[in-house]
């Protein structure tokens, strides 16, 4: 794990005891800190405690105690800052409210010579960073990944000096940070969402601004222009800082020959990508190989099968028509399964697509909302069910076709998350192969 001098002999309180919150409670320990953890699943405060010892770690509801003495209130990106009683509590003492990720960045003096990569963005975030670490490991470049995605970055080994570490960035995670100058700083795009957490479209995106505000001027900014040109990301930023716009940076070979990055959305990742590998000196033939390898990530626009000449196409992580409009245009002639728990009303993301839709097949909470919006449009079939979409495209699909889900919608209205979707579309389309 990741361990700081930095934490020694404070103390910090630690809410929220899943993947993240353990790794935190871990690392400060290891570091010499005193910690106070709480959280409302007494099975992962008695698993936490029999790791790391009793006498080692206090067990105490947080909102029952005297933050006075506290240095730190550490809390998963899962707390609405906004309305937690919590964290009107600590801002009332003057508790300074962080995440791993800030722990992180306070224990980085210890660890051998590095490079930080943060990237953000509503959408493509994880491709984004999954593939900026392939073409660090096609380069021999000693890399780790974490943030948003993988294991949390403190439970991780530190890198040997060189080494890059490349962090996805939710605006959740770098509310909660303070200090992660990163040596190149990453904001793909920016619309709606999370919206329950901010004053709006503007302080959603001022969220995300803040992962520039923390950078040196002598790093990268690598940016959306129009996210810059409509909402001044760069507002914030230190005067003199170098900045790259994604749409400007050019793309070594023809996008055709990387299968795993097809789709105007992932022109704009591997733009981003080459820009940030540009920035670490990592050789072009590296990239261009790294490219072409990169398999991509499960459950975004991951091809499962091609069945009588049909490509089956998970893309379960798109929860919202922002994120489903990029697989939509990807393919010409497709079989759109879309729905679950809707976001919002509309389609309007989707709607310059909607000619590449063959026919949809509307599921879940949303069903019958998204079949209004999309009748005369395209055919629509409203069948509630992914095991009823998965049949009955695969009666109606033509070789050539593509049947996609990309819901469009979160998943909670029939699954667990957008992981178990996919999986269950996985396991339905290999039911037929």
């Amino acid at each position: 794990m990741i361990v700081a001098r930095a934490f020694a002999g404070k103390h910090y309180a630690v809410l929220g005891l899943a993947r993240s919150g353990a790794a935190a409670v871990r690392a400060l320990l290891a570091g010499g800190a005193r910690v106070t953890a709480w959280d409302n699943d007494v099975v992962k405060c008695e698993v936490l405690l029999d790791e790391v010892g009793r006498e080692a770690l206090a067990i105490t509801d947080l909102e029952v105690i005297d933050l006075g003495d506290v240095d730190a209130l550490v809390v998963s990106p899962g707390v609405p800052l906004n309305r937690h009683p919590l964290a009107a509590k600590a801002r009332a003492a003057g508790v300074p409210i962080i995440g791993d990720i800030e722990l992180f960045a306070e224990g980085r003096a210890d660890l051998p010579a590095h490079k930080v990569v943060g990237i953000t963005g509503t959408n493509g975030k994880s491709t984004t960073t999954a593939l900026v670490h392939h073409i660090l490991d096609t380069a021999g470049i000693p890399a780790r990944m974490g943030g948003n995605i993988g294991l949390p970055i403190l439970a991780q080994e530190p890198l040997p000096e060189g080494g890059v570490y490349v962090l996805e960035l939710s605006s959740y995670q770098i509310d909660l940070t303070q200090t992660l100058d990163c040596d190149v700083a990453v904001l793909l795009n920016v619309t709606p969402d999370h919206l329950d957490r901010y004053d709006g479209f503007e302080g959603y995106a001022a969220s995300k601004a803040r992962l520039f505000a923390m950078q040196s001027p002598a790093h990268l900014a690598v940016v959306d222009y129009e996210a810059e040109a409509e909402l001044g990301v760069l507002d914030g930023a230190p005067a003199g800082l170098n900045v790259r716009f994604i749409d400007g940076v050019p793309l070594p070979g023809e996008q055709a020959r990387w299968p795993s990055l097809q789709g105007p959305h992932n022109e704009q990742n591997a733009k981003a990508a080459v820009a940030v590998a540009e920035a670490l000196n990592v050789p072009a033939d590296a990239i261009e190989r790294a490219l072409e390898s990169f398999t991509g990530l499960p459950h975004r626009m991951e091809r499962i099968a091609t069945l009588n000449g049909v490509a089956w196409i998970n893309d379960s992580k798109a929860t919202n028509p922002e994120s489903a409009a990029p697989a939509l245009a990807a393919f010409p002639r497709i079989h759109w399964i879309v729905g679950g728990k809707a976001k919002g009303a509309d389609l309007d993301a989707c709607a310059p697509y909607f000619d590449h839709v063959v026919r949809a097949y509307t599921i879940g909470d949303s069903g019958a909302r998204f079949a209004a919006v999309l009748r005369g449009h395209m055919p629509v079939a409203e069948v509630e069910t992914l095991d009823r979409a998965v049949k009955l495209a695969a009666q109606e699909a033509e070789r050539g076709d593509v049947v996609l889900l990309s819901p469009a919608a979160a998943s909670f209205d029939q699954f667990t998350d957008f992981e178990h979707r996919g999986q269950v579309f996985r396991a339905l389309v290999e039911q037929m192969a």
